[in-house]
């Protein structure tokens, strides 16, 4: 599977669980590490949780590779690497202290529209 449609199989998936603020950027150009970077706030460390077991769901499901779920049981800043697409599931304070947007402003923003609902 591309790159492309991992990205848009985790934005739905995380959408389906009401994951705020949904971005991902393409990092390809500018790293080595992945093809695309999604962020997202959870608005708890239960909905954070959960929005994290819908993504490892749709992977397995799906057959993408999972390389690793860091911080899951404390539920502040979660990171899934499914290899291109690198998932991080944040609470608020803890993705405004990171700020992993500003952090990557070299890269292009995906639009995601059409993969979210309003």
């Amino acid at each position: 599977m591309d790159s492309k449609k991992t990205l848009e199989l985790v934005v739905k998936a995380a959408d389906g669980r009401r994951a705020e603020d949904i971005v991902a950027m393409k990092v390809d150009q500018i790293s080595p590490m992945a093809d695309y970077f999604v962020v997202m706030t959870g608005g708890s460390n239960r909905q954070v949780q959960a929005i994290t077991n819908a993504i490892v769901e749709m992977a397995h499901e799906q057959k993408i590779e999972i390389g690793s779920v860091e911080g899951k049981n404390a539920a502040q800043w979660v990171l899934v690497d499914l290899g291109d697409v690198v998932v991080h599931i944040f609470r608020e304070e803890t993705r405004q202290f990171y700020n992993l947007e500003k952090l990557w402003s070299d890269a292009p923003l995906v639009d995601l529209s059409a993969w979210v609902n309003e």
